[in-house]
């Protein structure tokens, strides 16, 4: 049986093996914190089972353990950081306060991160942005692992995305969180892991054919979402960040990147909009209009529904961790 422990036990275990690793406190509280949302929200692909790779960045040398991010006031309506190799995080949870800051003065605002090392979900990064009543945006790249549409070599990186829209009435924003590749790294890694198929069209073996093997889609490379629909995204968010930021794309990266299994060198962007300086105050009525048709139809649910579902779950129940995994966390915890 899987063991059952508690959020706060979660937030500790990946805290104190943070730690034991020689992990600055700042970096350690705020990766912990990014883990056990992940979990929180049913999330198990950044969850726990990223912790193991997370400490074999810092014994690698990739990461760079006591960090602190540079964070530019790069313009009124612009913030730029330099991770500086610290864990990704940090550097957001630090840049989104001078980010709110200038979107509530300005009415929009953009902020990109370079040099950083991040395994992490997006919704963490973007819901209390949405909290605070703003529209947010953010992309970010990975290392390579993505072929282009027709092709058969890895150039994008998976690539995701994350929308979020304040609600009226104190409701939880409204928020999505997807890669551009047709599945998920993460997804791949659980289910080799666990004996399971990948869904058709997830990616090519190392011989450039179709498989629903994800270790041989690991060996190879995965593919866009949606053919060309799909590629053109992942080409938006490598311009959006490796771009923009001045960092790496993700060949760039991939080149560049260490073998330790752990996190790589990514980039990311955020954009945080104040929806009421251009819609006027009616905006959150609006908004809740258009939710309320749809989920008047059929079955139809909001994005993010389920993972609001399963926080009001684990919250009273905990979560669940596959026992191999466990033990590796207590092991990594317990000599801190």
């Amino acid at each position: 049986m899987p063991a059952v422990i508690s959020l706060d036990e979660c937030r500790a275990l990946a805290f104190d093996a943070f730690s034991n690793a020689g992990v600055s406190r700042a970096q350690a509280e705020a990766t912990a914190d990014h883990i056990t949302r992940a979990e929180a929200d049913g999330c198990k692909s950044h969850g726990l089972f990223r912790l193991p790779g997370f400490i074999a960045s810092v014994q690698s040398g990739s990461l760079d353990p006591q960090a602190e991010p540079e964070i530019v006031d790069a313009a009124p309506g612009l913030v730029a950081i330099d991770g500086r190799r610290c864990l990704a995080p940090l550097s957001v949870a630090r840049g989104r306060v001078l980010l709110a800051e200038k979107a509530r003065a300005q009415g929009v605002a953009c902020m990109t991160l370079r040099n950083s090392l991040n395994f992490s979900a997006l919704w963490p990064d973007i819901e209390p942005l949405a909290e605070e009543g703003f529209v947010a945006f953010t992309f970010i790249n990975s290392q390579s692992f993505v072929a282009p549409a027709g092709g058969t070599r890895a150039l994008f990186g998976t690539n995701p995305m994350a929308f979020a829209c304040p609600r009226a009435g104190g409701r939880p924003p409204m928020v999505f969180d997807q890669a551009s590749s047709a599945t998920a790294r993460g997804e791949l890694q659980i289910a080799a892991r666990d004996g399971h198929e990948a869904p058709p069209g997830a990616g090519l073996g190392p011989d450039g054919q179709p498989t629903t093997d994800p270790a041989e889609i690991l060996k190879g490379v995965q593919l866009p979402f949606g053919g060309y629909k799909g590629s053109a995204i992942a080409l938006m968010v490598e311009l959006m960040t490796g771009g923009l930021s001045g960092g790496f794309f993700g060949y760039e990266s991939r080149a560049a990147y260490s073998t330790d299994g752990g996190p790589a060198n990514t980039c990311q962007s955020f954009i945080a909009i104040d929806p009421v300086r251009l819609a006027g105050p009616g905006f959150p009525a609006h908004v809740e209009a258009l939710f309320e048709r749809l989920l008047a139809d059929g079955d139809a649910r909001l994005p993010g529904d389920r993972r609001l579902a399963n926080r009001a779950r684990t919250a009273e129940e905990g979560i669940t961790v596959e026992d191999a995994l466990y033990a590796t966390v207590q092991d990594l915890a317990r000599k801190a």
